[in-house]
């Protein structure tokens, strides 16, 4: 694991895994690099997997005196990518991180191959809104009561109670000032004119039950995106990629294999 400055000065965290094609992974909102625990050593079976901790989470600074958007931490990413002298990758966004991967694919077509949108949204107003329990439950996310109901989000109770891991690795890290910033970030996008523009080919995979985003919004980003594949994953709420892991990561790969760099 390392550092990389961005342009402003913050130091951004990184480690990577594997060898083969670069796979830049990034992050929900206000988790760390540690929401890929049990996924990360699959995708590296065949890839050079890239974590990057967004500022104001895990081991990158916090700067708190500006917005966070997710421009910025597109930028971040990027920089990361040039520190490790990548010129293209692959990008797997996972929630936030996926729409951090739409902003990321229309800034820098040039450096992405193919693009995982996972457990995301469009934003603005045409994105299905989440119940307000669920938006809830995330400003809630460093209380006991709101702690359950995130895992609930993301997990069948039982699938939960069996991997206390897992669920530790989706509560929120970071200083509270910046979990409100990545919250003002995410809420603030509307990516819905990007992605027509987008050029790189596109797996789309949601759990069907999501609350957190609803799966209706797999659909809008797989009819907009031109040639964009879509997946649901049956009975799997936003965490399917712990939950459903083999499978879901297993579609992953054969998807990126079908687009090497």
């Amino acid at each position: 694991m390392s550092h990389v400055t961005a342009a402003d000065g913050t130091r951004i965290w990184y480690d990577t895994l594997g060898e083969g094609d670069p796979l830049l992974l990034l992050n929900g909102q206000s988790l760390d690099h540690g929401m890929w625990e049990g996924v990360r050593a699959g995708l590296a079976a065949g890839h050079r997997v890239v974590r990057v901790d967004f500022r104001g989470t895990g081991g990158s600074d916090a700067p708190l005196g500006e917005p966070y958007t997710l421009e910025l931490f597109a930028e971040d990413a990027l920089a990361v990518l040039d520190a490790l002298e990548v010129p293209r990758a692959h990008v797997y966004g996972f929630s936030m991180g996926g729409k951090v991967a739409q902003v990321f694919a229309s800034a820098a077509p040039e450096r992405v191959g193919a693009l995982v949108l996972g457990s995301t949204g469009p934003g603005g107003t045409q994105e299905v809104e989440r119940p307000a329990s669920a938006t809830l439950a995330l400003r809630r996310a460093n209380t006991a009561a709101g702690r359950d109901a995130i895992a609930e989000l993301f997990y069948s109770p039982s699938w939960a109670s069996a991997h206390p891991d897992a669920v530790t690795g989706i509560l929120p890290h970071g200083p509270l000032r910046a979990q409100r910033l990545h919250f003002g970030a995410s809420t603030g996008y509307d990516g819905w004119d990007l992605l027509p523009g987008i050029q790189a080919p596109t797996l789309v995979v949601h759990g069907e039950d999501d609350e957190l985003t609803p799966v209706g919004n797999a659909a809008l980003l797989a009819g907009r995106i031109p040639g964009a594949r879509l997946l649901v994953l049956p009975g799997m709420r936003h965490g399917y990629l712990h939950e459903d892991g083999p499978k879901a990561t297993r579609e992953v790969l054969d998807f990126l294999a079908g687009h090497p760099l």
